[in-house]
């Protein structure tokens, strides 16, 4: 497959910019609390069934404090339609625990400190940041992922590199990218049937057939 060209890669980050520069996370959340148990759920799972699992959650365990010492059986009856639910339950009481017992009950801001928390990895300590504090950083999910790769912009095997290709080739207004890639990746350069005549990106397209993640 062919690789993005200097020239086209300024001028894809320039479209992106333009047209994603307000794009926010479709997730719906009230703090940075709620943000990291969000986006842990949205794992393998639709942003739209996390926002219908998430109200009544928070609502029942408002603060680190109140899930720290909730029962497993309690929360897995609240998230279990979302994909990986007994994993996922385990994960975000342990990490509200961890956000008790070490930083007093505030989430840490900083992407480093985010993954010491139980479920929660590069990727997701990295979209808490971008969306929360805005962030210049890099998230690759499978839509950036598809993209990056449609693009010509990254042929990495895996997302961790992908997220290090694009970095590098982008190096500034991260942010906006990592989003405006994701709702572009969602919408439009889809995996299956990609809406190529509402494409605005359709001169640097490298292919659509591959990469239908």
């Amino acid at each position: 497959m062919k690789k993005a060209t200097k020239k086209e890669i300024v001028e894809i980050h320039k479209r992106f910019v333009e047209k994603y520069s307000d794009a926010e996370t479709e997730l719906t959340y009230k703090n940075a609390y709620e943000l990291v148990i969000a986006v842990a759920l949205s794992a393998q799972c639709t942003d739209k069934r996390v926002n219908i699992l998430t109200p009544p959650l928070f609502e029942k365990y408002a603060t680190p404090n109140d899930l720290a010492k909730a029962d497993l059986e309690d929360v897995k009856s609240f998230i279990n339609s979302c994909s990986f639910f007994n994993n996922k339950a385990k994960n975000i009481i342990q990490m509200a625990k961890r956000v008790v017992e070490v930083y007093g009950g505030e989430i840490p801001l900083d992407e480093k400190e985010l993954q010491t928390l139980a479920g929660v990895g590069q990727k997701t300590a990295n979209v808490v940041m971008i969306e929360y504090t805005g962030a210049n950083l890099m998230a690759v999910d499978t839509h950036v992922f598809r993209v990056a790769h449609r693009l010509g912009l990254s042929d990495d095997k895996t997302a961790i590199a992908t997220e290090a290709t694009l970095v590098k080739k982008f190096k500034n207004d991260l942010h906006a990218l990592h989003q405006g890639m994701v709702l572009f990746g969602r919408y439009i350069c889809k995996a299956k049937n990609p809406l190529c005549e509402e494409c605005f990106l359709t001169e640097f397209c490298k292919t659509k057939k591959s990469f239908k993640v």
